[in-house]
């Protein structure tokens, strides 16, 4: 008798934050990005397309109240992704370490990356105007197939080498932190805002 079944499955959870103003976060996060000195050097040194807060500000929720409310929410979609995952966490909850704001510009890119030292990453989506370009997911095999062919167009998402998630404002996307992502070029002519963040288990 043949059967074949999937080991090793790559989750992902997208959902939607409730709760949180996110017109409130949208100035907040242009606000931020407009007297933050530090990140614009960096991000002129480093030439990171647009704007970043994660080299500059690391005390978001301390600092605006409608971050701390964002955070509020992603610790119990986080800990809703845990329970999933089946993680026997011995009584240590996942807890955040970074959070920061992107903002990128039309023709902007944030080229492939994971996140190390830590367990759970994730983004909300603060603005995607019409043509802003979704995250792209990498199947963490990649680099092992090395002979191997190519999938066919029509092969399902599970299947694929990349997959690529087109979210919405308010959604909320969380992976294991070891998943390689990348937002390809934003096409659209206005700004594409995201808040990024991190959580680690402590």
């Amino acid at each position: 008798m043949t059967s074949i079944r999937s080991l090793f499955v790559t989750r992902l959870y997208q959902s939607r934050v409730e709760g949180v103003d996110y017109s409130e976060l949208e100035a907040s996060c242009f606000s931020i990005a407009e007297d933050d000195e530090a990140g614009q050097e960096w991000c002129e040194a480093e030439g990171f397309p647009g704007y970043t807060s994660y080299a500059s500000l690391t005390d978001l929720p301390w600092r605006f109240p409608i971050f701390a409310d964002l955070v509020k929410q992603l610790d119990v979609h986080v800990a809703a992704f845990a329970q999933d995952l089946a993680f026997d966490l011995d009584g240590k909850p996942l807890v955040l370490e970074d959070i920061w704001i992107n903002i990128l510009p039309e023709g902007g890119i944030h080229a492939g990356h994971l996140h190390p030292h830590s367990v759970i990453s994730g983004t909300t989506y603060v603005a995607m105007p019409d043509g802003a370009s979704a995250i792209k997911f990498e199947d963490p095999r990649h680099a092992m197939m090395m002979a191997a062919p190519p999938r066919r167009k029509e092969a399902e998402e599970a299947l694929r080498n990349f997959v690529y998630v087109a979210p919405k404002v308010r959604d909320v996307l969380l992976w294991e932190s070891w998943l390689r992502h990348e937002v390809p070029m934003n096409m659209a002519e206005e700004e594409r805002v995201s808040v990024s963040f991190n959580y680690a288990w402590r």
